[in-house]
């Protein structure tokens, strides 16, 4: 078919790129919503579904067809996520009545006379997948936000209160819903805030930012688990329970370690976790320790990353209550007025003592590190130079992080 002599089809698939742009200029315009979603997900997600909605117009009058069921797909899982993130249905719907005007209104430019018999079928062909879309689209958005409330209130949040608390688990042994497995891998995450949800003022882009940050790390625990996962997560992290009826894996490319990394690159934000394998009863006192365990990692500087209690054994056990504590941290009490040599101390410390990594690190001489490094000996008496002072010099950084 085609309008002022030429072929619509291939016109339109050669205007896709421009087009697209233009559609999601019109949303952020005219719809709120759509203007508070974050950046990334304007020039990903919704451009991404814009081109893919534009092709298949082109598809469809090519080939005198109504779209196919696979070809629908992208506007379903599209309107899912969009669900999850709590972007109104109508807001949805208008958008994509935005999308189909302004693409008819490109596909008619200086239509002629002649041209009737091909604007009325092709005005046809784009209604009938109008309508396709807005029933694909309401269908799958009312069926996530279905399960999104049934999860939210059904058995598997009831079982994951009830394992956090400690409280007996006999009333879900014989219930149609979840069931205790034998063992959890109890994981604490910690998630730094994204970008998009320090935008100042703040505004409902934010929640919607933290809602996609929160779902794309589920998304990557249930690839990992092969299932969806017991969550208690918000923007800040939260408990994770994954059902462990054998050791998994800590390193390598299908262990722990790669999971809790992919779900730091899929959030766009560090992700500090801490992990611990316990059987249901235990698991309070697992969240609790690995709560405690990722604080101590944040306040001892220690980069993102999944952590063992045997990882931070000294740490730990130095931040427990106890007289020596208050002891070992006055140990670099001369420091205090002298924030730099305390910054110097911990930076070589960090990077294994070695005076040129540490002076390229703080931008100054190496030279100034050795005479730092002297004066923090006249100062305290402590020297990292040598092994017995190293070990108190150790237990005394991490004392005045417990204080």
């Amino acid at each position: 078919m085609s309008i002022a002599g030429r072929p619509v089809a291939p016109y339109l698939r050669a205007r896709v790129p421009a087009l697209t742009g233009r559609v999601v200029a019109r949303l952020l315009a005219d719809l709120p919503v759509y203007a508070d979603l974050p950046r990334e997900e304007i020039s990903g997600d919704i451009a991404d579904i814009v081109q893919h909605n534009l092709r298949l117009f082109a598809d469809v009058i090519e080939y005198r067809r109504p779209a196919t069921e696979g070809e629908l797909a992208q506007q379903r899982d599209s309107a899912a996520q969009r669900a999850e993130e709590g972007v109104p249905l109508d807001a949805i719907l208008t958008a994509y009545q935005v999308g189909t005007a302004m693409c008819w209104q490109e596909t008619a430019k200086g239509a002629l006379p002649g041209d009737l018999p091909a604007v009325l079928e092709i005005m046809d062909r784009i209604m009938v997948l109008q309508q396709q879309l807005t029933s694909a689209v309401s269908n799958a958005y009312l069926e996530a936000r279905r399960i999104l409330d049934s999860q939210e209130h059904g058995g598997r949040h009831a079982l994951m209160a009830a394992l956090l608390a400690g409280d007996a688990l006999d009333r879900f042994s014989h219930a149609t819903g979840p069931r205790p497995a034998a063992c959890y891998l109890v994981l604490t995450l910690a998630l730094a805030p994204h970008p998009d949800e320090r935008v100042q003022p703040p505004g409902p882009g934010a929640g919607v930012a933290a809602r996609r940050k929160i779902r794309r790390v589920r998304s990557v625990l249930d690839r990992f688990a092969g299932a969806p996962v017991l969550t208690a997560l918000d923007a800040s992290g939260g408990t994770v329970l994954l059902p462990a009826p054998e050791p998994l894996p800590w390193h390598g490319p299908d262990g722990l370690c790669a999971m809790v990394d992919e779900a730091a690159r899929a959030a766009g934000v560090p992700v500090v976790a801490a992990a611990e394998a316990v059987e249901p009863e235990a698991v309070p006192a697992a969240a609790a320790r690995n709560a405690e365990i990722v604080d101590l990692v944040a306040r001892t500087g220690r980069p993102p990353g999944l952590y063992r209690l045997a990882d931070v054994l000294l740490e730990y056990q130095l931040s427990r209550p106890s007289e020596a504590l208050h002891g070992l941290a006055q140990l670099l009490a001369p420091l205090e007025a002298k924030p730099e040599l305390l910054q110097t101390l911990e930076t070589y410390l960090e990077l294994g003592l070695d005076r040129r990594t540490t002076a390229a690190a703080l931008h100054i001489h190496p030279n100034t590190v050795d005479y730092r490094i002297r004066r923090i000996d006249r100062l305290t008496g402590l020297s990292p130079s040598r092994p017995a002072d190293l070990q108190h010099i150790s237990a005394a950084l991490v004392a005045r992080h417990s204080l």
